[in-house]
């Protein structure tokens, strides 16, 4: 088995284990009842809430090393890196959803219909 891989007995366990969450009944939990449609909630909102969140941590981590650059004594080197952290598996995240959604797109305009 090469590293970072998963091998197909995992694969098997992680889905025995979502069957068996799925079939349990959560306490204060309501069943749906039929007929009901859940929420619906705008794909495209979803997106552009999710990027502005990215984009204002990134801001956030920006001001804060502007400022500690500067001399302000309110921000320490520590706050500067973890909020650099922050935006930068956000950032990341982001790249990999992005990945995923142009991976789905390819697949399915690759489809025999």
């Amino acid at each position: 088995m090469k590293t970072g891989m998963i091998d197909a007995n995992r694969i098997q366990a992680m889905i025995s284990q979502l069957k068996a969450a799925a079939t349990r009944p959560e306490q204060g939990i309501e069943a749906p009842v039929l007929g009901e449609s859940a929420p619906k909630v705008d794909f495209a909102a979803a997106l552009k809430s999710s990027l502005d969140q990215v984009n204002s941590a990134q801001q956030k981590s920006e001001d804060m090393a502007k400022r500690f650059v500067l001399g302000d004594d309110s921000v320490s080197l520590s706050d500067v890196m973890i909020n650099s952290q922050k935006a930068s598996i956000a950032f990341q995240a982001t790249v990999q959803v992005r990945n995923k959604l142009v991976s789905a797109y390819h697949d399915i305009m690759n489809m025999q219909v």
